[in-house]
């Protein structure tokens, strides 16, 4: 019962959308944890939405007047539910952050 609660005080705080579900994507998160009316999760991989040249959307236009012209927006490839970044990951990168190697290889990062 404790992770609906938390999981329904989350979703409260995201503005909807007329046409299309909301939700925030957790740390780490790829694919799309939204239930079927059976209760099975969708699994559908995130990828990064540019609402700006989606003809759908431009038709619609609520993602442009709710975010702007530039948001960063993911969207599931089969519910088409939209998620918007976590607020703890600061890079942007569709793909996840990723994870450290074991062997030692992990390159430093670059310095800008």
């Amino acid at each position: 019962m404790a992770t609906s609660e938390v999981t329904a005080s989350q979703s409260q705080d995201i503005p909807q959308l007329p046409n299309h579900k909301v939700k925030r994507k957790k740390a780490g998160q790829r694919a799309c944890n939204e239930k079927n009316e059976k209760g099975k999760f969708c699994g559908g991989h995130l990828k990064r939405w540019f609402y700006t040249t989606d003809i759908l959307e431009q038709a619609c236009g609520d993602a442009e007047k709710a975010w702007g012209p530039n948001a960063e927006v993911y969207r599931c490839e089969h519910c088409k539910t939209l998620y918007l970044p976590n607020p703890a990951e600061a890079k942007v990168n569709v793909a996840g952050q990723g994870m450290i190697s074991v062997f030692g290889l992990t390159l430093p990062p670059k310095e800008k």
